[in-house]
């Protein structure tokens, strides 16, 4: 690993457990979470469920999990990233697991959504833990290649997926599916064990005076609330844009160019390859030319690809080319948020900054993949994904010309109204 990635080899001991930490519970978080977008066809078969109505399902989610992430972000603050990291991976597994025994889409609507509490959460504290454990120096490369462990989850998802569907029946697999989910708590022990907080907020908590704790709305004090729209508006335009693709994705696969669902395994096995390839890409260019240049290069790019994908009259060989691109681009934007809001706000809210950021641009782009189910009943579903997912990518653009460059920024030198 040392030849492939420098960066790694140049990592401490502790560094490396965190790093794997955090990389697995990212990768396991996006296990669950995907799993939910595999069984849409499904469900709105055994179920008789409407394309909003998953829809709503998908962005509830996402409002949950900007909940969630601001929530466990103010809460990492106060107890610290390591043990809530470990709660919030125990909670989106319980609830992952439940989701098996559900009869309905409300029954559905709830598990859901209190899984999505824990999935905001996990990204929010461990983002903010590896961006304060690594060497400024090559902090893009390492918080970026995290996203890679979203790859590998939904990499897992897709393979698990298409074994059960083939061995067992739908109205079966599906719920044996969603038990699996609850594997990732056993990831919990493994870091009790072996993580320790980052220095730099361990140093934050030793000079801080007892009581004096930093409010739940200090992200919003006069000297930084610009600071935390824009970076709101940064995370909106990238997962707008990127979840109106991991949510339709699957259904487009199998109902836009009806396609099987071992077909489909293997059409979102190319994509996902491309998402492993972009966690890596997004780290070296923000490292190497800027985190705001990253954002906006990635971006028009996505823009012009998902719009080709989804509107263009191209065939399967294309398509299945493409969707390696579009896996490449839709990680290369969201790899570059952790380290990037990380840089911007003090440690002393760091977590709550990460957890509201973040997640309230989760939130807000959670209408994307409702939107897609709306104006799918009156066009094809292909232009209705391209559409708004493409307008999601030029938000992106517009909210990093308006950001500050943190590139290399020491974080224990972050202050309010830096």
């Amino acid at each position: 690993m040392r030849a492939w990635l420098p960066w790694y080899g140049g990592m401490t001991g502790s560094e490396k457990r965190t790093f794997w930490a955090c990389f697995s519970g990212w990768g396991l978080d996006a296990m669950d979470t995907q799993m939910y977008a595999l069984t849409i066809p499904t469900l709105i078969a055994l179920w008789g469920m409407t394309r909003g109505e998953a829809g709503i399902l998908g962005t509830t989610v996402l409002i949950m999990a900007s909940i969630g992430g601001w929530v466990a972000g103010v809460l990492s603050d106060r107890f610290g990233r390591v043990r809530i990291l470990q709660i919030t991976i125990a909670w989106f597994s319980l609830f992952t697991f439940i989701s098996a025994f559900t009869d309905s889409f409300w029954q559905l609507l709830i598990t859901r959504g209190l899984q999505g509490l824990g999935f905001g959460g996990e990204w929010a504290v461990g983002a903010v833990l590896i961006s304060e454990t690594i060497n400024p120096a090559v902090r893009g490369r390492v918080v970026g290649a995290l996203q890679a462990g979203w790859a590998i989850g939904y990499a897992v998802a897709v393979a698990l997926c298409t074994a059960l569907f083939d061995f067992l029946p739908p109205n079966t697999a599906w719920r044996v599916l969603f038990a699996v989910g609850l594997i990732p708590a056993l990831l919990v022990i493994w870091i009790r064990r072996n993580i320790d907080e980052a220095p730099v907020y361990k140093a934050q908590q030793q000079a801080q005076a007892p009581g004096d704790r930093p409010s739940i709305w200090a992200v919003f004090h006069p000297d930084i609330r610009m600071t935390t729209f824009k970076a709101i508006l940064l995370t909106f335009g990238i997962y707008g844009g990127n979840y109106v693709m991991i949510t339709w994705l699957p259904a487009y696969l199998k109902i836009a160019l009806n396609l099987s669902i071992n077909n489909i395994g293997g059409y979102l096995a190319i994509n996902i390859l491309g998402s492993f390839a972009g966690a890596f890409l997004n780290g070296w260019l923000a490292d190497a030319v800027g985190r705001r240049k990253t954002f906006i290069i990635i971006a028009c790019c996505q823009a012009v690809a998902v719009a080709v994908y989804t509107m263009a009259p191209i065939n399967l060989a294309v398509t299945l080319v493409l969707g390696f691109v579009l896996g490449t681009l839709q990680s290369g934007t969201a790899a570059g948020t952790g380290a990037y809001i990380a840089e911007l706000f003090p440690t002393a809210i760091r977590g709550s900054a990460q957890g509201l950021c973040g997640n309230a641009g989760r939130a807000i782009g959670a209408i994307m993949p409702t939107l897609v189910g709306v104006l799918s009943a009156k066009m094809s579903l292909g232009p209705a994904m391209g559409l708004c997912a493409a307008l999601a990518y030029v938000i992106v653009v517009i909210a990093a010309l308006i950001l500050p460059e943190t590139r290399g920024r020491d974080l224990s030198d972050v202050h309010v109204g830096h």
